[in-house]
């Protein structure tokens, strides 16, 4: 008896809607659990190389939780493109003014380095407060 490994096709799968409330959870974990279901690594049929991952929402953003002292000895980097144009700016900083960003960063770090990876990216929502205009998709809650 011969075993046949089935593969996800891209028109095939069906992407249903989960929700995670990020307040009081720390940013890592948060990351880590929001990329494995932008993969699609909880479902069965789950293919590397196709976008089988559920659409994510991720609500109360500025409650997110930097332990220790991350918020004011962690840094993020951008450069202006000018010469001396590095900025940095505290975590604590980021997590204050755009919520958002802190957030997609660490789940695009979590996510494979190609191309799909930007089209998983591309199903992370993030809102800074506990309103979202997604809720006619009735999203099913995801415990963290």
């Amino acid at each position: 008896m011969r075993r046949q490994t089935s593969y996800a096709k891209t028109g095939q799968v069906q992407k249903s809607w989960k929700i995670i409330d990020a307040e009081g959870i720390a940013l890592g974990r948060l990351a880590a659990e929001v990329a494995v279901v932008l993969m699609g690594k909880h479902r069965p049929d789950y293919t590397p190389f196709v976008d089988c991952g559920d659409k994510v929402i991720v609500v109360n953003a500025k409650k997110v939780l930097l332990t220790g002292r991350k918020a004011e000895t962690r840094m993020k980097a951008h450069y202006t493109g000018y010469p001396g144009g590095r900025k940095l700016e505290s975590y604590g900083d980021v997590r204050d003014r755009v919520p958002e960003r802190l957030i997609s960063d660490a789940v695009r770090r979590m996510l494979p380095k190609n191309r799909l990876a930007r089209v998983m990216l591309s199903n992370l929502s993030v809102y800074p407060d506990a309103t979202h205009p997604h809720a006619d998709r009735k999203p099913a809650v995801l415990k963290v």
